[in-house]
């Protein structure tokens, strides 16, 4: 899907999985409330709620009513695993027929001064 035309919920859900990915959030860790985790993206804080479900439901983060939402045992791993997988399936093929169009090697990247 183009970044362009992705929903802002999963624009933010990207955003606290690349969080939880590079470390800063890791597991046990509580996230940002919907409320705080709103203004700082500036975005309305239903549509964070409803990226935040989506980790709920996909058991990357679990709730303690009352307190916040928490970094699940295993989040980056499956998250990593997930995303692992999108990028085979759907982010390398085009990538693999650009190269094989322009001649390029994954050396010639190795190389690359970019």
């Amino acid at each position: 899907m183009n970044i362009a035309n992705k929903p802002v919920y999963l624009k933010l859900r990207d955003i606290i999985a690349e969080s939880i990915l590079d470390g800063d959030y890791r597991e046990g860790d509580m996230l940002p409330s919907v409320r705080v985790f709103a203004a700082e993206q500036g975005a309305n804080p239903l549509t964070v709620a409803k990226a935040y479900q989506g980790f709920q439901e996909d058991g990357l983060v679990t709730v303690k009513r009352g307190v916040g939402m928490f970094v699940a045992p295993g989040a980056k791993n499956r998250l990593r695993s997930a995303q692992r997988d999108d990028f085979i399936k759907n982010v390398w093929p085009p990538v693999e027929r650009q190269m094989k169009r322009l001649d390029l090697s994954i050396d010639d990247l190795m190389k690359s001064d970019a």
